[in-house]
């Protein structure tokens, strides 16, 4: 808001031009908190859109042209606030820019003096500059947000393609701005703009695409003089973090350790700075720097954990104790544990380095595998970190602390294990068949969840639930096993035959009398039922996320759809072949992963939804026809 003037009070036209622009920002303030839009609003924000449009046209002459243009982007911003993104950027942004470039504002964007000429004719000195780079970056946060609105998963590639470019304009932007030290307020803007869109990108399976682009944030905070303060710290670690996790994602995490240690260099010539001069309370650079230290050593851990066991296993394969067998063992009991104990204070950031080290962006929850390595210890040293993580969940109370990165929060020494971190430990567990740790861990973590009241832990807890009843499906009679935990140096034992107590609990209240236990299509009635009035009687922001209902019908699509093509292949003899098969129970699980399908807004996340749907309909008109 640095750039806009005063206001000229007492002028009629001034006075005009403002109540009409409150009017309109005030009606589509109102629709955007309305939700959804009904066809009737529609029209509305028609109305509102030409009405904006009329204001700019009307008052363009009339007014002075430095305060035309501040009021322009002004309400750009107001309208990027209220998510009006295709307004802010139609109306505002690129209104302001076709006022100095009549080209298309893309075609500049891949050559520096072209974009230097185009946009900073008069240099970026100038006092229009500043303003210009706004634009400039702003125009790119409301394209990305457009293809967010349109194409979330990034499934057509069209819209990977404009993220790029938009990351692409956003870095020349900063490249042009960089030099100038009173712009570091863009520069750090523009990194936070780059990471979000890195990020979620890299949740696609595009780190490949973006390091550079976080290689480049990473390196503008370094290069901006006033960005080096320990007041961005924190943000500069976030995205050495990001980097660090691009190399991982993209199979080359010698390059991430070896960048996280780069970035311990940094944080600790930071420190010997400050040291010498703070001027901020010691006990609050003291807090920012364990934090920046902890991220970096977090993503060191995530390869020396595996790393050491290699290098260590020709002459220390007698020291290791066997985690399923280190249960009256005092901690630390393996070599694992070790190796958490002297990287890190606090069960809290123990049990991060742990989530982090089993983290693989190319693992989904179904099918769940254990690790398939090139190295025979890789499986041994994930079963130690499972064992470490569920001893540091049974002896610590969860937190309700919902977090949207999970490393951004959590400090050294800290003992209490967040609430969102344990539900990602248990869908971990699942992902890598882990039994013995995913039904002793989901006891702690459900009973917390049943006591919390906020619909994110009973979604979470939800998503558990339906884990839990697609065990027997995804991997019939592999589970057999006893288990046995510690609690205060106590050990605990029972018996894990198909799951816990709690979860045979689970799936008698769900199942009907008339199914008879083993039988599969008793375990995929009950997953097919359950899910369905997860998606039908709770309220939207308490159903389970997309992701794990898409796993659930596609778990059931491939469990029954043998049998149903069969049905479907009878033709004009369906009804004759259901009866004599018994086949009704499967057209109803089918027609209830439909109305899963359509109840949960899943249906564009996978083409093989398609299949189903036909499937259905084939049915139903061979079953007319019959």
């Amino acid at each position: 808001a640095a750039f806009f003037g005063p206001v000229a009070r007492g002028n009629p036209v001034v006075d005009s031009f403002e109540a009409e622009l409150r009017r309109v920002l005030s009606s589509l303030r109102r629709l955007r908190g309305a939700g959804d839009a009904k066809p009737p609003q529609h029209d509305l924000h028609r109305h509102g859109a030409n009405t904006l449009f009329n204001i700019w046209i009307k008052y363009k002459p009339r007014l002075p042209e430095w305060y035309y243009n501040e009021r322009l982007v002004k309400v750009g911003d107001t309208l990027a606030q209220i998510k009006e993104y295709k307004l802010a950027l139609h109306q505002c942004y690129e209104r302001y820019l076709q006022q100095f470039v009549s080209v298309n504002l893309d075609d500049v964007m891949d050559d520096v003096q072209r974009f230097k000429s185009a946009f900073f004719p008069n240099g970026v000195r100038d006092k229009n500059a500043a303003l210009m780079f706004h634009v400039l970056q702003a125009r790119n946060v409301c394209i990305y947000q457009m293809v967010c609105s349109r194409d979330r998963n990034l499934q057509n590639g069209e819209s990977l393609q404009t993220c790029l470019n938009a990351l692409t304009s956003l870095r020349l932007t900063m490249q042009v701005a960089l030099p100038q030290e009173d712009l570091c307020w863009l520069i750090y803007n523009g990194t936070i703009h780059i990471y979000t869109i890195c990020r979620h990108l890299m949740v696609m399976g595009h780190s490949a695409k973006v390091l550079e682009y976080l290689l480049w944030a990473s390196i503008c905070m370094e290069s901006s003089i006033p960005l080096l303060s320990v007041h961005y710290l924190t943000w500069r670690a976030t995205l050495y973090t990001a980097v660090s996790q691009c190399y991982f994602d993209c199979q080359a995490g010698i390059h991430g350790e070896i960048f996280a240690r780069r970035g311990l260099i940094k944080i600790d010539e930071l420190k010997q700075l400050e040291d010498i001069s703070s001027s901020l309370e010691h006990t609050e650079t003291e807090k920012i720097f364990r934090e920046a230290t902890l991220k970096m050593s977090v993503m060191i851990f995530k390869r020396a954990v595996y790393e050491s066991r290699k290098k260590s296993n020709g002459f220390r394969r007698e020291s290791r104790v066997n985690p399923r067998k280190a249960v009256n063992v005092s901690w630390p009991r393996t070599t694992t544990e070790r190796l958490l104990v002297a990287m890190f204070d606090g069960a809290a950031a123990q049990f991060l380095a742990i989530l982090e080290a089993l983290s693989d962006p190319n693992r989904n929850l179904l099918p769940p595998h254990p690790p398939v390595p090139d190295e025979v210890q890789i499986p041994e040293v994930t079963s130690e970190l499972f064992s470490a993580g569920l001893e540091i969940l049974s002896g610590n109370s969860l937190k309700k602390q919902k977090q949207l990165e999970n490393i951004f929060v959590i400090t050294a020494g800290e003992e209490g294990v967040s609430g969102d971190a344990a539900v990602k430990f248990v869908k971990l567990a699942f992902s890598y068949e882990e039994w013995n740790v995913f039904y002793s861990a989901f006891e702690f973590v459900d009973n917390f969840l049943q006591a919390q009241d906020d619909p994110t832990w009973k979604k979470a807890e939800l998503e558990l639930k339906l884990l839990t009843l697609m065990q027997p499906i995804v991997l019939p009679g592999r589970f057999e096993r006893s288990f046995s935990i510690t609690d205060g140096g106590k050990s605990k034992e029972g018996s894990t035959r198909r799951g816990s107590e709690k979860t045979q609990t689970i799936r008698s209240e769900c199942c009907s009398e008339s199914l008879k236990p083993g039988d599969l299509f008793r375990d995929l009635m009950i997953l097919a039922t359950t899910t369905f009035s997860y998606v039908s009687t709770f309220e939207q922001n308490v159903h389970p996320g997309k992701e794990i209902l898409v796993d659930v019908v596609m778990c059931l699509w491939q469990k029954c759809k043998t049998e149903l093509q069969q049905i479907q292949k009878s033709g004009s003899h369906c009804l004759e072949y259901i009866h004599k098969h018994q086949a009704h129970q499967w057209v109803h699980i089918l027609w209830i992963m439909n109305e899963i399908i359509e109840k949960s807004n899943i249906a564009d996340t996978n083409v093989m939804f398609a299949e189903i749907t036909l499937c259905l309909a084939a049915i139903l008109e061979n079953v007319a026809d019959s």
